[in-house]
């Protein structure tokens, strides 16, 4: 090749090279910037968000609650026994999913006494709903003793020994050490079970519990009387071969014990003749809409042979029932409580009282009436009494009630 050839090769392949440095100069410039990768820490579980049923109430149901308020009442619902009534309420809060308030939500103590409550309450079988949703047991002592104490009362001891087993946290707890030693009795270990069981008693003497455990372990003896205190007394009882029916059950064991008392309650009315009364007690046995049906149907003679006074009352339950409030039933039942005397006076006021807190519509005639009706003087403590009163509606121009 001459050197001029070469010179020309040279100079050709410099310009190529020349225009393409551009080119792959800005190449870098042009290519897209990768996107930095976003890093959010998860939100902390709320455990209030897990429900039992459908309760038919809203998912803002704990919403402004106060946690101290929670902390102070659920464990007073696991120790103290409640009417039937008062009973069903607790039991459809207690088993309503709706985020808890603030932080008491991730509070998973609080969420334990919760499922406490709600089993004392016998709503075992919405308790243990709760429970399968609820993941993390093992990190999560309370819940875990609620979880444990769920399956002995419903005679499954296998599944509170294995949470007793997966437990990572809170093991030395005195409740998890005397189970323990429950459970290695149960799987033959009794050398284990001994040692555990002393223990125990060594940390926290119980004599109930120490009685049936010695007698379990020595395999016979005279164990005396059931203890129903708890999920672990019942099943160290049940395999005893005691009477269960012989003890003095706490609440949580009584409502575990008969299921059948857990129903809806059923509500007994007054008797009487005639069709008003047959509506009140159709509504009483919770059939709203043929109560509803059977008001409608009332002839003149009807009402006329009822009485002004069964006629406001029927109209003010079916409006309470309903929670609409339609119609003048709260104006009725105040001018029935000026109007009537002796014992239809009395209770038409208190009727009248209870169907204005419900927030039934009441004219401005009525709303005058209403306040001059007489009323026990309240014991409640100032600051209950203030605090009631923040939270009640006031119509628009009404003066602050004074306190004295």
């Amino acid at each position: 090749m001459t050197p001029r050839r070469l010179r020309t090769r040279l100079l050709t392949a410099l310009i190529a090279t020349a225009c393409a440095a551009p080119a792959l100069a800005q190449a870098p410039e042009s290519a897209p910037i990768p996107a930095p990768v976003a890093v959010s820490s998860l939100a902390a579980p709320d455990y209030f968000s897990a429900g039992g049923h459908d309760t038919g109430l809203p998912a803002d149901l704990w919403k402004s609650a106060s946690p101290d308020t929670l902390r102070a009442v659920l464990p007073l619902l696991a120790a103290k026994p409640l009417s039937p009534a008062a009973q069903a309420l607790a039991r459809r809060v207690l088993a309503t999913g709706a985020p808890g308030p603030g932080s008491a939500g991730q509070d998973p103590v609080l969420a334990g006494q919760r499922v406490s409550a709600l089993i004392a309450q016998g709503g075992i079988k919405d308790a243990a709903e709760i429970l399968s949703k609820t993941s993390g047991l093992d990190q999560r002592p309370a819940l875990a003793q609620a979880a444990a104490e769920a399956a002995l009362l419903t005679n499954d001891p296998d599944r509170a020994c294995a949470l007793g087993d997966a437990l990572a946290v809170g093991r030395d707890e005195i409740y998890w050490v005397r189970l323990r030693a429950y459970c290695q009795l149960r799987k033959g270990d009794a050398g284990a079970a001994q040692l555990t069981f002393d223990l125990a008693q060594g940390v926290a003497k119980d004599p109930v519990y120490g009685r049936l455990m010695t007698v379990k372990l020595n395999g016979g003896g005279d164990p005396g009387a059931p203890a129903l205190r708890n999920g672990l007394d019942v099943a160290l009882s049940r395999d005893l071969g005691l009477d269960l029916s012989a003890g003095a059950p706490s609440p949580a064991v009584a409502a575990a014990l008969n299921p059948q008392a857990n129903a809806a309650p059923r509500w007994p009315m007054e008797g009487g003749p005639g069709p008003v009364r047959a509506a009140m007690a159709v509504l009483a046995q919770g059939d709203l809409a043929a109560a509803q049906t059977m008001r409608a149907s009332l002839t003149d003679a009807d009402t006329a042979a009822a009485g002004a006074f069964d006629l406001a009352l029927l109209d003010g339950l079916i409006a309470a029932a309903s929670g609409k409030g339609e119609g003048p039933a709260l104006d009725r039942l105040v001018e029935r409580g000026v109007a009537e005397g002796g014992k239809a006076r009395a209770k038409a006021q208190s009727a009248a009282v209870i169907l204005a807190g419900l927030g039934a519509p009441l004219s401005d005639t009525a709303f005058g009436q209403l306040a001059g009706f007489p009323a026990v003087e309240a014991k409640a403590p100032a600051a209950r009494l203030f605090a009631l009163d923040q939270g009640g509606a006031r119509r628009t121009g009404e003066p602050r009630p004074s306190r004295r």
